[in-house]
């Protein structure tokens, strides 16, 4: 399931550029919350809390308890990570998107599909594996959401696929994509074809026929 951290953020009612940078200048990092019917909220969260917390990571949907402080008091809202930004060059963390969620309703979120085990036609008859969906679809409460899908392919053999409907999903989540649609297939070998014995063994014969004639001429 999705890991839940608790992060403190604070409000940020500044705005524009200048604003951005006094954030950054102070280790924080620019935010915004939004969904669950209330509205989209400007904040600040630590630069080195949410650094630790993206480093330890295994997927891409982290569940996250803001402790949101404005001075006189504090709140919790439970939100899911819906975008990280980072600077294209030295790729530190410029701003993040939370949504708010609650733990009594549905969300839809795109969760990463990864293999595990070597397909029988790969190990033993040289295949090849394709996968073709990269993220999966699902619905689910935020406390079922997995943080990744394993899908085992070990006894795939060439010419099988496993699809969507195949996946055996955590209790209480849903794939929300067409379940027909192939995720991992083992290919056939493309194996270039060898020049046959006759082919290579004509050649040179036919190259010492010419020289052979040329001499002749010769004399």
């Amino acid at each position: 399931m999705a890991k839940q951290v608790k992060l403190s953020a604070r409000p940020r009612s500044e705005s524009g550029r200048n604003s951005v940078k006094r954030v950054r200048a102070r280790g924080s990092v620019p935010a915004v919350i939004y969904g669950n019917k209330t509205t989209p909220t400007n904040l600040e969260v630590s630069q080195r809390e949410l650094a630790a917390l993206l480093s330890h990571a295994v997927g891409e949907n982290i569940l996250v308890e803001l402790e949101i402080h404005d001075g006189t008091k504090k709140t919790t809202q439970l939100s899911l990570i819906q975008e990280v930004q980072h600077h294209p060059l030295v790729r530190d963390i410029v701003h993040v998107d939370f949504q708010a969620v609650s733990m009594t309703e549905e969300i839809t979120a795109s969760v990463t599909v990864e293999s595990t085990g070597e397909a029988d036609g790969v190990k033993n008859f040289g295949g090849l594996l394709e996968q073709s969906v990269r993220t999966l679809s699902v619905r689910c409460l935020p406390q079922n959401l997995p943080e990744i899908i394993i899908v085992d392919v070990s006894a795939l053999k060439i010419g099988e696929s496993i699809h969507i409907r195949d996946i055996k999903l955590p209790a209480g989540v849903t794939a929300d994509d067409n379940e027909d649609l192939t995720v991992f297939i083992v290919a056939e070998p493309s194996v270039a074809p060898e020049p046959t014995t006759a082919t290579a063994a004509t050649s040179p014969e036919v190259i010492k026929e010419k020289k052979a004639e040329g001499s002749e001429e010769k004399k």
